[in-house]
């Protein structure tokens, strides 16, 4: 994972990231945020793993008409935002779509591991056009030939990450290699993975159970079976160590806590708690956790 990491952290991010500072004005985030120079509104800047987009623009959106202050969201893959964030030495919070990245920005020393907190569940699934053409029933229905799949890049993408798990812990390496010769698309966030069905560029795409709630007249959701769903997602958030306003960074997570800001994330089905999505599942499994990409799935 490591190999991996660094790899896209110094390949291409550079110029997002200064494209980012000069956005903001020209200044570093400690400039931005330090104080609130008169006639100047508050404002928080997030990085964030598009697989919370949907109800966390609501949540922003909620937010600043409750607050007065104006939240500016910066989404993607959850790996490639963090790099913006830490190759341009800003950002209030770190809101990625798993335990994997938030682990990596605490290694780093990016965030304050005190301030993480959970604030939804996700549990992985098939995800294909509505009305299932191609009657996919079970993972291993992906390896037909000719069948267009997809899954996020997993060098920068959770959900991607997450598929690469399954896909190595539940298939043969012959159905390994018939399963990546069907894939035609690595996507790079979550936002365009759900994207990828909706607009039918693939078939399949092994995504999360919410992805049908994101666009429910193009996507349907088909559930893995059990056994082959290696552990329950968590979108966590935590306080940038780089933000000057760390007490401001506090009260979004507060907010997006509370039963308001709950509510949000329940009008797109994402679980909020552990055993909502164990009963979608059938069963218990573990929380979080880390995987370390093989090699194998560099994406060139």
């Amino acid at each position: 994972m490591t190999t991996s990491f660094s790899r896209y952290l110094l390949i291409g991010c550079c110029l997002i990231a200064f494209t980012i500072i000069f956005s903001l004005g020209g200044c570093s985030g400690r400039e931005r945020q330090s104080g609130t120079p008169a006639g100047k509104e508050k404002s928080l800047l997030i990085f964030a793993g598009a697989a919370s987009k949907p109800p966390t623009e609501l949540a922003a959106a909620a937010f600043a008409e409750k607050t007065g202050v104006k939240v500016e969201l910066i989404f993607g893959g959850s790996g490639y935002v963090l790099s913006q964030m830490e190759l341009g030495k800003t950002g209030d919070l770190y809101f990625p779509g798993s335990s994997d990245y938030m682990e990596i920005a605490k290694e780093k020393g990016l965030v304050y591991p005190e301030t993480e907190a959970y604030v939804v569940y996700l549990v992985n699934a098939i995800n294909v056009k509505r009305g299932n053409p191609h009657n996919i029933q079970s993972l291993k229905d992906l390896i037909r030939p000719g069948l267009r799949v997809g899954i996020a890049n997993p060098e920068g993408v959770c959900v991607g990450l997450y598929a690469v798990e399954i896909l190595e812990k539940n298939l043969s390496p012959e159905e390994l290699a018939l399963l990546k010769a069907n894939i035609v698309n690595y996507p790079e966030s979550c936002e365009k993975t759900a994207t990828a069905i909706s607009l039918e560029t693939v078939d399949a795409v092994i995504g999360w159970e919410v992805f049908e709630h994101w666009d429910p007249e193009r996507i349907e959701t088909i559930p893995l079976r059990p056994e082959e769903i290696i552990r329950v997602g968590y979108i966590p958030i935590a306080v940038s160590t780089f933000t000057q306003n760390k007490e401001l960074a506090q009260q979004f997570i507060d907010f997006i806590l509370s039963p308001e800001g709950q509510q949000l994330y329940k009008q797109y089905q994402y679980f909020t708690t552990p055993e909502e999505a164990f009963a979608y599942i059938g069963e218990e499994r573990p929380v979080g956790g880390y995987f370390e990409l093989p090699e194998g799935w560099v994406v060139e």
